[in-house]
């Protein structure tokens, strides 16, 4: 079976975080106009049916984990620029973090608003990665094998490339409690 096409820019087309030598660089986004921008990600972290249900019953011994898990991917969003290489420092104008509980699984959703030279992609991830690693660390003592899967920009405005919405996987098992 051939190799799918690749996901990155052509042959012919300079990577923007590339000088004329081949050195990483940050991208010079000064000429850029200042516009509206937007991005949403989401992640999963599947859990076993005892810590769901301590989670649900908010008995932890770490106390929330919805509560602890939203407020960490806010503070990692903030902090984006510190955590990823060449990533520019955004004023953030919004960021929410949304966690629903399903009946195997959190899913985590981040949406990221900003009025800036580039996008906000990298927060809304941030904010989707650094809550799923946060309620891996409060429920580990429950459940050691949870898992992190399905991280990914759902959709994006702003900016030179328009708009992108990712096809949908939204989840189909029933919710059992919304941000608990």
């Amino acid at each position: 079976m051939p190799d799918p096409a690749p996901r990155t820019a052509s042959p012919h087309t300079p990577l923007s975080h590339l000088d004329a030598n081949g050195q990483t660089r940050m991208v010079d986004v000064a000429e850029k106009p200042i516009t509206a921008r937007e991005a949403t990600a989401e992640a999963f972290v599947r859990c076993s049916e005892p810590l769901l249900r301590a989670i649900r019953e908010n008995t932890l011994k770490k106390g929330s984990l919805i509560d602890t898990a939203r407020l960490a991917g806010i503070m990692a969003a903030k902090r984006t620029d510190e955590l990823i290489p060449l990533c520019h420092t955004l004023p953030l104008d919004h960021i929410d973090v949304c966690i629903d509980m399903l009946t195997d699984r959190l899913w985590i959703r981040a949406t990221a608003r900003t009025t800036a030279r580039t996008g906000v992609e990298m927060e809304a991830l941030t904010a989707v990665t650094v809550a799923a690693l946060t309620a891996i660390d409060m429920g580990k003592a429950i459940d050691k094998a949870m898992i992190i899967e399905g991280v990914r920009i759902t959709s994006k405005k702003g900016g030179r490339s328009g708009e992108y919405v990712a096809p949908s996987t939204t989840p189909t098992t029933p919710h059992e409690v919304r941000n608990a």
